[in-house]
């Protein structure tokens, strides 16, 4: 007998069974009719009952019939957006043979199936939806955009101005001079269109302003173009100032969430597979560096107090126990390489990945200045939900709202999504292989080459290598030559009494530097140069970067700077002299200059060939 609508037959009596079938029910809707072969035998004489007791049974409109794994996949073809699974059953060598050996030995331990399907999915296994999901992202999304605009609205003239440390309109010059027309697809930016100090403080402002359109739910999509397209902007042209790996987490996410509000699943996973990326690579640079902190466990008796800038529960968390920083150490790892996998399993094992990488997050976000760096992995950690999870924690009425107005994924939604992941997905497997292996796959490294300018594949892996000392660079000017006079920053470690500060979700991109800048030399980090002269130059935008200026009335006519070797100071210390740090001179970072020298070297420059 052929039905009129593709139907499942199942054992009406097997608990297990139930607890499918009313989720694929859930999925299909009125595309099949599920029916317990108790009752619904006699309508299929060709079947023998004894099948209908060995597995379940899937007779198409033609008549044709599927039993087992074949009949658990095309119900799943009736569903949206899992019409895959069958095509892998028809078409991936092997997937047949060891799906219908696996669905064999469930069924023949259905007791052990029920008690594990319960521990991986639930009480009550539910169509998994991510309506809630989604707008809860985009919105605190937007609010992420918010603060990086605004944190970038504060210092960008220091920093890219015509009188900042590396003004962008001479960097994109020498560009333009040496790759010719090159320069506009490596150097994605629409600051060669007006590199002006309004133009960059004008981005910042329509930055935060779009953010704020996405927070409140207005043309959303419209303004996360426009905010990925503004910020690859400032990051193309920021140059060392812009080169942070939570600049490129952010486009990269920036790039997906364009994406997101096209209802389709497939961006859904998407999402997780960079959460994947981004905390393996982190794991995997810590043990392929070969650095010996990380191997022995000694990592964290170092971070809190080396980190570029830590904050003041960062001090009492360097007086912990050597076990429990050693302790703390084993999980990092263990969450980075270990439970991360955790993300492509059933929903309650990737809820516990989740909460692991939050946990991970939180205690970093408490201990370190990282901006929004941190807030923006945890948020991405509510793609590892779902809206049922989502929904325990927020007001019934807004989850019932946004699946009103969610969505559906059409033709075109999942084949733009569809298409996003041929690209995406393939290009994130050759950075962990990049990582991994120190080398390309083939035609897919060229592929990420020619892509990388856009930011919407990129490596990670913070501290690969954990610093085991704290060299800090003190500026000094002097109006004589004989007393000098220490440059305060606002965040970076300086003063002795200066107090430990927190500055989340504010990054200030010339403490970060500095902190970079004394791990190196004048000749690896070239923008020193810069932000000497203009201090020379008594330049109001970059001193608005620091704390005080010791030269209110006049630059100063000399300038230099010191390297010291700063620790936390002990409790005995800090209770007496109030002081968080001490620090021992190590000698000359860069020599005394003046504003002639800059002035005979610029005459030796223009004076070359």
């Amino acid at each position: 007998m052929s039905p009129e609508v593709p139907t499942l037959v199942y054992d009406g009596d097997c608990g297990i069974c139930r607890y499918w079938v009313a989720y694929w029910r859930e999925l299909t809707g009125e595309r099949v009719i599920f029916r317990p072969y108790q009752e619904a035998a006699a309508d299929f004489p060709e079947i023998p009952r004894e099948e209908f007791q060995r597995a379940i049974q899937f007779i198409e409109r033609d008549g044709q019939i599927h039993s087992a794994a074949a009949a658990t996949f095309l119900v799943l073809k009736y569903s949206s957006g899992r019409a895959a699974w069958w095509w892998c059953y028809m078409h991936v060598p092997g997937f047949a043979a060891i799906s219908e050996w696996s669905y064999a030995f469930c069924a023949r331990r259905r007791g052990l199936l029920a008690a594990l399907t319960k521990i991986l999915w639930g009480p009550a296994l539910q169509a998994e939806r991510y309506a809630l999901v989604s707008w809860v992202f985009v919105r605190l999304f937007g609010a992420v955009y918010v603060a990086a605009f605004a944190s970038l609205g504060v210092q960008i003239l220091g920093l890219i101005g015509h009188a900042g440390i590396l003004p962008v309109g001479d960097f994109l010059g020498a560009v333009r001079h040496a790759r010719g027309d090159s320069a506009y697809w490596l150097v994605p930016s629409l600051f060669w269109v007006n590199c002006s100090d309004s133009a960059l403080l004008a981005g910042t402002i329509v930055g935060v302003v779009l953010g704020l359109l996405v927070v409140v739910d207005r043309w959303a999509r419209p303004a996360l173009i426009g905010l990925f397209v503004l910020y690859l902007s400032y990051e193309s042209a920021g140059q060392d100032f812009m080169s942070f790996q939570w600049d490129s987490l952010l486009l990269e996410v920036g790039f997906l969430a364009i994406f997101l509000t096209g209802g389709s699943k497939i961006v859904i996973w998407l999402f997780r597979w960079l959460v994947f990326r981004y905390v393996f690579m982190a794991g995997v640079v810590k043990l392929l560096s070969g650095d010996a902190t990380w191997r022995d466990l000694t990592a964290l008796e170092y971070h809190f107090w080396t980190q570029p800038l830590p904050t003041p529960l960062a001090w009492y968390a360097a007086q912990l126990p050597e076990w429990l920083l050693r302790a703390g150490t084993a999980a990092t790892l263990i969450i980075e390489l270990g439970a991360v996998f955790l993300i492509f399993m059933p929903r309650r094992l990737r809820a516990a990945a989740a909460v692991c990488i939050l946990l991970l997050q939180v205690l970093i976000l408490l201990t370190g200045n990282y901006n929004f760096f941190n807030l923006l992995t945890m948020l991405l950690c509510i793609f590892l939900f779902d809206d049922a999870a989502l929904g325990r924690v927020f007001p019934r009425r807004l989850n019932s709202g946004t699946q009103s107005r969610a969505p559906l994924a059409g033709r075109t939604a999942t084949a733009v999504a569809a298409a996003l992941a041929l690209v995406l997905v393939p290009l994130g497997v050759n950075r962990v292989w990049q990582t991994m292996v120190r080398t390309n796959l083939p035609v897919l490294g060229a592929i990420a080459h020619a892509l990388a300018p856009l930011s919407i594949v990129n490596p990670y892996g913070l501290f690969a290598v954990m610093t085991t000392t704290r060299p800090e660079i003190v500026i000094e000017g002097s109006a004589d030559g004989q007393i000098w006079r220490e440059y305060v920053f606002r965040y970076k470690p300086g003063p002795l009494t200066g107090s430990v500060m927190w500055n989340i979700p504010h990054q200030p991109r010339l403490d970060w530097q500095m902190w970079f800048a004394a791990l190196g030399s004048i000749r690896e980090n070239p923008w020193i140069v810069g932000l000497m002269q203009r201090l020379l130059e008594g330049s109001p935008s970059v001193l608005a970067l620091l704390k005080s200026n010791p030269f209110a009335t006049a630059p100063p006519k000399y300038v230099r700077a010191l390297l010291y070797d700063y620790r936390f100071s002990d409790s005995r210390k800090r209770q007496v002299t109030h002081e968080w740090w001490v620090r021992r001179l190590e000698g000359l970072y860069f020599p005394q200059v003046s504003v002639d020298d800059f002035e005979r070297a610029a005459a030796s420059e223009n004076a070359r060939p």
